[in-house]
C-alpha cells in the first residue's frame, strides 16, 4: 500500500500501517496525560472553592487582622517571659548550685562511713562546707565558710575534697 502523502514528506519507505499504529499510541498517551491533568485541575478547583467558600474580602481581612493581633499578644508574652527568665537568672547567682559530698570513716573503729563532708557553693564558688563526724560518743558537726573557692579556716582532707568536687560540679545552670 502506497501513500502519496508519505511520499511528499519523505517517508515513502514506511508502511502506512506502522505510521498509523504510531499515531494511535501517541494519541493514547496524550489521552492518559489529559485525564491526569484534568484530575489535578479538579482537585485544585475543589481546594480553591473550599478556601473561598463563605469568605469575602472583608472577612478574610478580619481573619488576617485577628492573626496579627494574636502575634502581637504572643510577642508581648514572650517579652514578659524573657524578662522573668532574666530575673530568675539574676537571682540564681546567689543560689547554691554546686554540691560536693564525701563520705568517710572518721574513726577507724566505727566502720560504715557514717561521717560526711558536704560543700554547697553558688555560681561564684561561695558558700560553705558542712562536716559531720560520727563517733560512738555522738555526732559532731562543723561548718566552714567558703569564699570564691577558698577558706580562711584550715580544711580537713575530706572537706577539701568536698569543696573541690563542688567546684568541679558541671550540672549547674550557668
Amino acid at each position: 500500500m502506497e501513500s502519496k502523502l508519505l511520499e511528499q514528506i519523505g517517508l515513502e519507505n514506511i508502511d502506512p500501517a506502522y505510521f498509523l499504529l504510531g499515531l494511535i499510541i501517541i494519541c493514547l498517551g496524550l489521552l492518559v496525560y489529559i485525564i491526569t491533568v484534568n484530575k489535578k485541575i479538579t482537585i485544585l478547583t475543589e481546594k480553591y472553592k473550599r478556601f473561598m467558600s463563605g469568605k469575602d474580602g472583608k472577612s478574610l481581612e478580619q481573619t488576617i487582622s485577628r492573626r496579627f493581633s494574636q502575634i502581637d499578644t504572643v510577642m508581648l508574652d514572650n517579652k514578659e517571659i524573657n524578662e522573668k527568665i532574666d530575673e530568675i537568672n539574676e537571682k540564681m547567682i546567689n543560689v547554691f548550685q554546686k554540691i560536693g559530698i564525701v563520705k568517710y570513716d572518721a574513726f577507724n573503729e566505727m566502720g560504715g562511713k557514717l561521717s560526711f563532708a558536704i560543700a554547697l557553693l553558688d555560681q561564684e564558688n561561695t558558700g560553705f562546707v558542712l562536716n559531720s563526724m560520727h563517733s560512738r560518743e555522738g555526732c559532731y558537726t562543723y561548718i566552714k565558710e567558703i569564699i570564691k573557692g577558698e577558706s580562711y579556716v584550715v580544711l580537713g582532707e575530706e572537706e577539701k575534697e568536698a569543696v573541690q568536687k563542688a567546684i568541679d560540679y558541671d550540672n549547674f545552670m550557668a
